[in-house]
């Protein structure tokens, strides 16, 4: 059976390559605005971060998704990717027990 090529990412904060699945993409839409893409689909300049909050809190330091999406990014977003990213990673480990 042949296997299928797996996508890979590069992380803005670490450089280093994951699995596109192992991140998260943060995406300025046209409107200028800055969320998070759980779908990996949406419009827009994005950029991928790791999901570890440690790796948020080192791009939410040094304002490192400021510079890749070329637009001022809120430190409530910053707040809301660590949320987000911690909680992704405590399901995708939760998960990884059950198989």
């Amino acid at each position: 059976m042949k296997q299928r090529k797996i996508p890979m990412r590069k992380c803005v904060v670490s450089n280093e390559m994951f699995p596109k699945k192992e991140l998260v993409r943060i995406v300025r839409t046209p409107d200028q605005e800055v969320v998070i893409d759980p779908t990996g689909k949406q419009n827009g300049r994005g950029a991928y971060v790791s999901l570890g909050p440690e790796i948020v809190q080192k791009a939410w330091d040094k304002h490192l998704l400021d510079r890749h999406l070329n637009v001022k990014v809120s430190d409530d977003f910053y707040a809301e990717l660590k949320e987000y990213v911690a909680h992704q990673k405590a399901r995708k480990e939760l998960f990884a027990d059950e198989s």
